[in-house]
């Protein structure tokens, strides 16, 4: 399958970038649409495609991403011996044109064959994640897309880890993932967000996120009118707590049964391996209210007020 060039890229301002990127599902959006994003939901993209929401501007760790991405190329190349370009267009599936692709460099391997590098750059405290041949599942699902899109069979991840480890991975394309990948892509384009229709809310962070994105504040004494449909939601949240209730208390049950054992040991074992601890600690706390009461003046000073959305279900 020919790559198909959807648009030229090098010196495209961010905005004009950005609108090409409402035309479809990118990379970086694949995982978030197949529910596998822990920052993104499938909700986010959709309000972001339809235009309700403005893409988030790149944090500090995004930033340095970018910056880096051409010192973590150049070392790929150095350890592997393969070449790599730049590519400055925006891809296109052939047959599914609202698939597109955006890839930081193309490979051309000993046997002029074609394939995706992505570089990457991780902060120490993530470098479990990329232990053994593990990737991050959003990284996994971003590189399948874009194989999909350029029609190639391989890929590479290179990382920087922490600044000062350097790692890569091989990747095979995989036909099944991509299958699906095409199916669920296929149903968020042309039955959401072409129709104008939100894909439902799951429970994930990046769901909580958007909805107090969405609605920072309260009305005051606004109310609304449940359907027998939307009610029938406050039931289901009722029964859902009292499960997890009830796991809970199970949860807390073997604690208990299994501290009893420990007594005051640190670690129990399991056929000479540990298989978990209980540990002394300490902290260290303000106590607030004993500082708003002696020291008012200071409290005062030092007090910061944040307002948030209170969730309760009567």
């Amino acid at each position: 399958m020919a790559m198909t060039v959807a648009a030229l890229t090098k010196g495209m301002e961010r905005q004009d970038w950005l609108k090409l990127r409402q035309r479809g599902i990118g990379g970086s959006d694949a995982s978030a649409v197949a529910g596998l994003n822990r920052y993104k939901s499938p909700v986010a993209v959709f309000m972001e495609k339809t235009g309700q929401v403005e893409p988030e501007e790149a944090g500090e760790a995004a930033y340095w991403g970018t910056q880096l991405e051409d010192l973590v190329a150049k070392e790929f190349m150095a350890r592997t011996g393969l070449r790599v370009q730049r590519s400055n267009k925006m891809y296109k599936h052939p047959e599914y044109p609202w698939m597109l692709g955006n890839v930081d460099r193309l490979i051309t391997d000993e046997h002029k064959r074609r394939g995706v590098l992505e570089c990457k750059t991780a902060s120490s405290y993530k470098a479990d994640e990329w232990q053994g041949d593990r990737v991050p599942d959003e990284y996994a699902i971003q590189l399948q897309h874009y194989m999909a899109v350029l029609g190639v069979d391989y890929g590479f991840f290179a990382v920087l880890i922490g600044g000062n480890k350097f790692e890569y991975r091989y990747v095979e394309r995989n036909p099944g993932i991509i299958d699906s990948l095409i199916k669920i892509e296929d149903e968020f384009w042309n039955g959401n967000v072409l129709k104008g229709m939100p894909p439902a809310l799951d429970g994930s962070q990046a769901s909580v996120d958007l909805l107090n994105k969405l609605y920072p504040e309260s009305k005051p004494a606004s109310e609304i009118e449940l359907t027998a449909a939307q009610a029938e939601l406050v039931l289901n949240l009722h029964a859902a707590k009292e499960d997890a209730k009830a796991a809970e208390e199970l949860v807390k049950a073997y604690e208990n049964e299994l501290k009893s054992i420990i007594g005051e040991n640190e670690t129990a074992l399991f056929k000479g391996d540990p298989v978990l601890t209980w540990k002394s600690s300490n902290s260290t706390r303000l106590d607030t209210t004993r500082l708003k009461k002696e020291q008012p003046d200071i409290y005062q000073k030092y007090a910061v007020t944040s307002s948030s959305r209170r969730f309760l279900v009567k």
